[in-house]
């Protein structure tokens, strides 16, 4: 599909899940910062004419001429037809290995750019082998975890590194991301892909060593590297002066980094290494707030890992797809990450990164829409394949999200 083949579609984004929590707040973003009827074209698309009514009504009356599109997760047609009358479908219908994937083939086959909100490592290795090929073909890019994971971990590597070759001629040899602050809940469909992740791998041991093999996301042939598995217990950094825990993102956010390295070509050589934890203080207080952490993720693995408990999780415990904290809340939510690179002379390079509003939810809705917007409307160089945000659309995307969607990426002292 050439670039002007797409750009006589009907519409430049189309939203598939809008009816749902993160679905609406992509829909008011998208209206707040782009209209109803300007330069963008977009449409509000779910499996339900009546929610997708609710939806539009709550908009305002600016959003009355939204063109609404039924098409459900399962009907191939519907989404077939979906596909076929936009340059991209920005969809956050999850967990997406139950509810994504004839969606992205149904993007590959029409030429037609997608993102989402995946975090599912399992799912996402399933997409690159079965759709990689076939999306070069057609020059549908396929971008998966454009949300808080892995935007800001992944632009970010791209962001220190860049700054490091600008300002020593150089690039860091490894880099460090360290949750130093945040403030939000966790989405209710990031819970529930991560129970669904804990059961596919208990049921097929090929899903688990996917999921804990560092470069299981890299091309094939590829699979290869210095990395060891995620950080798994609390460990002390001098170059922080704190006691860090493990991040339980770090195990989708390091294998896309990893991804968008490879397929970059290795342009920090193929000794690079990255890793993910959570910054928990020092001293005492630190160690035991980071023992505290460890304790609860071996918890939840631990209940989600069985179905009697994993129902009870979610009937009494956990959010539910669907549900979402105040708007006071996600207003008052905010994300504080510190890099830490290391030069060839072993010089440190620190770098931060921040949101302004709760990660799940406020800064996701606002990172998803700019990926669909820059995929739908930036000149990119790169071709058709499932790509990784930094592997497709790097610095367009960096501008996107600091001129619009409250990120701040910066070197510091």
């Amino acid at each position: 599909m050439t670039s002007e083949q797409q750009g006589s579609r009907e519409f430049d984004v189309i939203v598939q899940g809008a009816s749902g929590f993160t679905g609406t707040l992509v829909a008011e973003y998208l209206l707040r910062q782009y209209g109803a009827d300007g330069d963008l074209r977009w449409a509000l698309a779910g499996r339900s004419e009546k929610k997708l009514q609710e939806v539009r009504q709550n908009l305002g009356p600016a959003a009355s001429d939204i063109e609404l599109i039924v098409a459900d997760s399962f009907d191939k047609a519907a989404l077939k037809s979906l596909a076929s009358r936009t340059r991209v479908v920005l969809t956050t219908v999850g967990p997406y290995a139950l509810y994504g994937s004839d969606l992205v083939a149904a993007c590959v086959d029409a030429g037609t750019h997608y993102c989402d909100l995946a975090g599912e490592v399992q799912w996402i290795r399933k997409m690159i082998d079965t759709h990689h090929d076939r999306a070069r073909e057609t020059g549908a890019k396929i971008v998966t975890c454009c949300g808080f994971d892995s935007v800001p971990m992944d632009i970010g590597v791209w962001f220190l590194q860049d700054a490091a070759h600008a300002k020593f001629g150089s690039y860091c040899t490894s880099i460090s991301m360290l949750v130093k602050a945040a403030k939000g809940t966790a989405s209710g469909g990031t819970l529930a892909s991560m129970l669904n992740l804990i059961k596919e791998s208990r049921a097929d041991r090929n899903i688990a060593r996917i999921l804990v093999h560092p470069y299981s996301l890299n091309p094939e042939g590829e699979r290869e590297g210095p990395d060891r598995r995620d950080q798994k217990s609390v460990v002390y950094r001098d170059d922080a002066k704190a006691w860090t825990a493990p991040f339980v993102m770090a195990g989708v956010n390091t294998k896309i980094v990893r991804r968008s390295h490879a397929l970059a070509g290795y342009p920090y050589g193929r000794d690079f290494r990255y890793d993910e934890s959570l910054m928990t203080g020092s001293g005492f207080t630190g160690w035991l707030k980071g023992t505290t952490v460890l304790l609860g993720l071996g918890a939840l693995v631990l209940f989600a890992s069985f179905s009697p408990t994993r129902k009870l999780l979610q009937r009494f415990v956990l959010a539910k797809p669907g549900e979402g904290p105040s708007r006071e809340m996600q207003q008052k939510g905010f994300y504080n990450l510190l890099q830490i690179g290391v030069l060839p002379d072993g010089t440190l390079l620190f770098g931060r990164i921040t949101g302004d509003q709760d990660p799940g939810y406020g800064s996701t809705s606002k990172m998803l829409s700019e990926c669909a917007v820059c995929l739908a409307k930036d000149d990119l160089e790169t071709g058709g394949g499932v790509w990784t945000p930094a592997a497709v659309m790097a610095r367009p995307l960096i501008e996107r999200l600091r001129a619009n969607a409250g990120l701040v990426f910066e070197l510091r002292d």
